[in-house]
């Protein structure tokens, strides 16, 4: 028996004006009945981040539903409001307690706008038996996948997918006060994880443009994954990729003017603590305001080349390296 493909329109939640939100819910099945994993994908938590919805529309095209086994079901655009706004968080008006979607899961049936967003597609991911939360970062950023330290199922589901780098995020007793202070356990990642379910968070990098190497790529690993839970044949790569900590204390501006990172410095570097970034310049007086610094021994997976910042803006990301 072949496999076959639906479309469902779901209700996420209804806005104050009574009129629905709704999103798509795609469900593949292979043709060998019910008893093999389901895997729940989704894209755009964050609407800015579009390369994950991209992925989606291009693994529905190449998904060989004749070889599958068991159930896929992807969620293109996962949050609506932030997609048509191309922005990272919904509007205060409709959510101000809990603007930021992935702070949020499982969800609340009875709560805020995103905690019942959340808690109808909990429905869908509570029941998987493996989820991928499909992310992109900022233009210059090496693609990555972050899982828990310690959740040896999340860390074989990271390393299946296929990227150069996984990132392990501490969470919970192990975790740093800045991890609790950002409402971390909120992750969709997180809530997964102390359900029992092995979760990952790819990052694609880049966000608001397709980026077509961070899509294939993207692609690429969703077949990987298949292919590493049995639901597709063939074999995932065998390749270990290092492993770093995924670093909250993040290299900041310490103030605002033109940021001006080392020419010869590239994203999957190796850098040395004190090793020099870039610099800070005033633009009106030319006066070099920051000499921005790694803060540690690590492999620079983010480095930004937007040259005007402001006081608090991300300079770079340094992971501390756990594994080569």
């Amino acid at each position: 028996m072949d496999g076959t493909h639906t479309a469902e329109t779901v209700t996420l939640a209804r806005l104050s004006s009574g009129v629905d939100l709704t999103t798509t819910v795609h469900t593949y099945r292979g043709g060998d009945g019910d008893e093999q994993p389901t895997l729940y994908v989704q894209a755009a938590q964050h609407g800015r981040e579009i390369n994950g919805t991209e992925v989606l529309r291009r693994f529905h095209e190449r998904l060989p539903l004749e070889s599958l086994s068991g159930t896929v079901v992807a969620v293109p655009v996962a949050n609506p409001l932030t997609f048509d706004r191309v922005s990272y968080t919904t509007p205060e008006v409709l959510d101000s307690v809990n603007p930021n979607m992935n702070r949020v899961w499982p969800g609340d049936a009875n709560g805020t706008l995103h905690q019942r967003m959340a808690d109808t597609l909990w429905e869908y991911a509570g029941t998987a038996d493996a989820i991928v939360d499909l992310h992109t970062g900022s233009p210059n950023m090496l693609p990555h996948v972050v899982f828990r330290e310690g959740d040896e199922q999340s860390r074989e589901l990271a390393e299946a997918y296929g990227t150069d780098l996984l990132l392990g995020e501490e969470a919970d007793d192990d975790a740093s006060d800045e991890w609790h202070r950002r409402g971390f356990a909120g992750k969709l990642r997180v809530a997964a994880a102390e359900d029992g379910i092995p979760s990952i968070t790819p990052e694609l990098a880049h966000n608001k443009q397709i980026l077509e190497e961070a899509v294939e790529l993207g692609v690429e690993g969703l077949l990987n994954v298949l292919r590493y839970l049995d639901m597709l044949p063939g074999e995932p790569p065998d390749e270990t990729p290092p492993v770093a900590r995924n670093h909250l204390g993040r290299v900041a501006a310490d103030d605002s003017g033109l940021f001006r990172p080392e020419p010869s410095l590239e994203v999957g570097a190796h850098v040395e603590d004190g090793q020099k970034l870039g610099t800070v310049y005033d633009p009106a007086t030319y006066e070099p305001l920051q000499e921005a610094t790694a803060d540690r021994d690590g492999i620079l997976y983010a480095l930004t080349q937007e040259a005007t910042v402001i006081a608090g803006d991300k300079l770079a990301n340094v992971g501390l390296i756990l594994e080569e």
